[in-house]
């Protein structure tokens, strides 16, 4: 089972993770971060569908997200 970390305060919201998640599972927070930011959040339930291909860490401008298999 894959999982991601995705650092809150150090995503500014551009959502290429988002955008390029082959399996759209990151999605935008509801709540914003310390800059005011909505930032991205691995869904609710989605490691299991969760393939650690790591498109999201590397479309990341910011190194925000980690991903562990």
């Amino acid at each position: 089972m894959a999982h991601i970390t995705i650092d809150a305060d150090r995503c500014k919201g551009c959502y290429f993770c988002i955008k390029f998640c082959p399996k759209q599972l990151i999605v935008v927070s509801d709540k914003h971060n310390r800059v005011g930011y909505f930032p991205a959040q691995f869904a609710e339930g989605a490691e299991e569908k969760c393939t650690a291909c790591k498109t999201c860490a590397l479309m990341c401008p910011d190194t925000a997200i980690e991903v562990f298999k």
